[in-house]
């Protein structure tokens, strides 16, 4: 199993910015790719929407509506991936969550922080 905990939500106003963490710990060997999903109210956990995500090989991978305001990086020794959000705009407010592979094949999820942007 792979254990993971995300920090650094909160409320912030439109233009701000804010950084996510995520430390994986437990059988972490094996994690092909790390990054972070989005849940708005009202939807389900199928629902989510992949935000960015990051493979052993470095590449990011971005969802069009944060392309440009949204970078991923990842630490493949501390087995911890950050996401930086810039420009935050009121439609990003959502439980956001963590996600790992392993071995291409199975998922895990984090506990979810919560992102609210006001305006």
């Amino acid at each position: 199993q792979v254990r993971l905990v995300e920090s650094g939500g909160g409320l912030v106003q439109v233009g701000e910015s804010l950084r996510l963490s995520c430390a994986a710990s437990g059988e972490t060997s094996g994690i092909t790719r790390m990054g972070w999903f989005r849940q708005t109210p009202g939807t389900t956990a199928m629902q989510r929407q992949l935000i960015a995500t990051i493979g052993n090989g470095g590449a990011p991978n971005y969802a069009d509506s944060v392309k440009g305001r949204f970078t991923v990086s990842r630490d493949t020794v501390r087995n911890t991936v950050t996401l930086q959000m810039t420009s935050l705009k009121p439609e990003d407010t959502a439980v956001y969550y963590c996600y790992a592979v392993r071995y291409n094949t199975y998922n895990f999820w984090g506990q979810g922080t919560q992102v609210t942007v006001s305006s």
